[in-house]
């Protein structure tokens, strides 16, 4: 059970830590990500996002072991 709680309270921390930083990117950025690539179809931009998704699952991952 404790393994159980401990590994629900990490997913729920990684996905605080995805939406912050897609929150960040947001703001940063000077147009809006999801309007460029869900209605303008920017495939670039899909990729770039991707990656950034996947370097932050990679980071988090080796964080919480």
């Amino acid at each position: 059970m404790e393994q159980l709680t401990s590994t629900l309270i990490y997913a729920f921390l990684g996905l605080v830590v995805f939406m912050v930083a897609l929150m960040v990117m947001e703001v940063i950025t000077k147009f809006s990500i999801r309007k460029k690539v869900v209605e303008e179809g920017n495939i670039a931009l899909a990729i770039v996002l991707a990656s950034v998704i996947a370097s932050l699952g990679m980071i988090i991952s080796s964080a919480l072991q």
